[in-house]
């Protein structure tokens, strides 16, 4: 999907993308807690406006192929690339918010799903499945490991949970200097294939898992991407390097220091 040879970032530019990831999660932050039943997609849209400004950063979803928001705002059987509107929020639903970050040049992007007040339980335990599938992914980079290995590990959790679906067609990527660059980032695949991790690469890794098809269809609007038969699906997004010390979250506030403990995984977050 994405071609082009993989670009390869010095230190300091590893570091700005930092910052435009550090505005990437402290605005999903702000946006997570206001999500509630009642408000728009539209509101959160806004919302994020506000915080890109505050943080003299840009959008790089704004006209990006012509899309008109600032967030994708995904909810219940739509899986990704909603577009925001005037939706209302209800009780229970589910929604996926990506959103993504440009500091001096250099991207940040991530995802997160949000539960609308009390959800039912099969969807908590797909939104659980999603973001663990995502860390586990993330726990399975190292250099001289391959991206495969994120795509096995992604995979191997999601089918170790039930029967859920792996959506087709969409698939985590490299980032850096534009949104969306090589490598391609499967949600499925085999250990040791694929490009070689080594350092200077960032990717952005993206599970989006159903709680039934693996297949999506494009709505009229052209953007917004929905399960075929009806089924809710959650999303759940960071962008990453690895160094010699470890992975770094770039999207996480802590750059993934306590999920990646958990996971006996080293943090190269800086001190």
């Amino acid at each position: 999907m994405f071609g082009g040879s993989i670009e390869l970032k010095t230190p300091e530019q590893l570091a700005t993308m930092r910052r435009a990831g550090l505005v990437v999660a402290r605005t999903l932050q702000r946006l997570r807690e206001a999500v509630a039943p009642g408000v728009t997609t539209g509101d959160l849209d806004a919302l994020a406006r506000e915080c890109l400004a505050a943080e003299g950063a840009s959008s790089n979803f704004l006209g990006y192929h012509g899309f008109p928001g600032v967030i994708c705002a995904s909810v219940n059987d739509e899986i990704v690339h909603g577009i925001p509107g005037d939706r209302v929020l209800a009780e229970g639903d589910l929604i996926s918010i990506d959103f993504g970050a440009v500091v001096d040049g250099w991207h940040g992007d991530a995802a997160i799903s949000v539960q609308v007040g009390t959800v039912a339980s099969e969807v908590a335990e797909l939104d659980r499945v999603t973001e663990e599938a995502l860390w586990r992914g993330i726990a399975a980079a190292r250099l001289g490991g391959r991206v495969g290995d994120i795509s096995h590990a992604i995979e191997s959790y999601v089918r170790s949970q039930g029967r859920y679906g792996i959506t087709e067609g969409f698939t985590g990527h490299g980032i850096g200097s534009e949104m969306h660059q090589a490598p391609d980032v499967p949600n499925r695949g085999r250990r040791g294939r694929g490009p070689k991790i080594v350092e200077g690469m960032a990717l952005a890794i993206e599970p989006m898992i159903t709680l039934g098809t693996h297949r999506a269809a494009i709505l009229a609007d052209e953007w917004t991407a929905v399960t075929t038969d009806g089924t809710w699906a959650a999303h759940h997004e960071h962008t990453i390097t690895v160094t010699p010390e470890g992975v770094w979250v770039l999207t996480a506030l802590d750059g993934g220091a306590a999920r990646l403990a958990e996971l006996g995984v080293p943090c190269a977050e800086p001190v």
